[in-house]
């Protein structure tokens, strides 16, 4: 191979090369009016009229859910819920909840404000920064409800996500988050 055909073959395998990165440097910019994603209409499932034909069995716990909750089943492991407001969305599994908010009083998190929450089933609670997506959200009224060992007491004052097996969790609203 000649010195001159050489040289091609590596400035071809340089540009092959330099077409293949999976990163762009830079920084991301964002609306200051919106700095988040930008949001989708979400798809709601239907609810059904007649009682379910099966009965669902909880796991074990030491707090049995509320009496007379309303059961919300999973999908693959999974419960979403939004807010009778609109104004929330949540993503429930037997481990953790999580929920995304344009929250008013939420920590600052690479320059940004966070607007989610989670808490996991022990009582740990993180804020982050994030989007739950197009998630099939079913819209709670003001009332209690059970979902994945979680205990979900909705009102106008804030949403309240209670472990059943741990008794820990969460308070969630707009102006903030208590946890328990």
């Amino acid at each position: 191979m000649t010195a001159r055909s050489t040289l091609a073959v590596v400035l071809v395998l340089a540009a092959v090369l330099t077409g293949c990165q999976s990163s762009t440097p830079g920084t991301p910019i964002t609306s200051p009016k919106s700095p988040t994603e930008p949001n989708f209409p979400t798809s709601r499932p239907t609810r059904p009229t007649a009682a379910p034909t099966k009965t669902l069995t909880p796991a074990p716990t030491t707090t049995a859910a509320a009496p007379g909750a309303e059961v919300l089943p999973p999908e693959d492991g999974y419960v979403f819920i939004e807010t009778k407001s609109g104004k929330m969305r949540c993503q429930l599994s037997t481990a953790e909840v999580g929920c995304e908010a344009q929250f008013t009083t939420s920590p600052v998190m690479n320059g940004v404000h966070a607007n989610g929450v989670r808490v996991t089933a022990d009582g740990e609670v993180s804020w982050l920064v994030g989007n739950l997506g197009d998630i099939p959200a079913v819209t709670l009224n003001y009332r209690t409800y059970s979902a994945v060992t979680w205990t979900i007491q909705a009102s106008e004052d804030g949403t309240r996500f209670t472990n059943d097996r741990t008794g820990h969790g969460m308070i969630v609203a707009i102006e903030g988050v208590q946890a328990f």
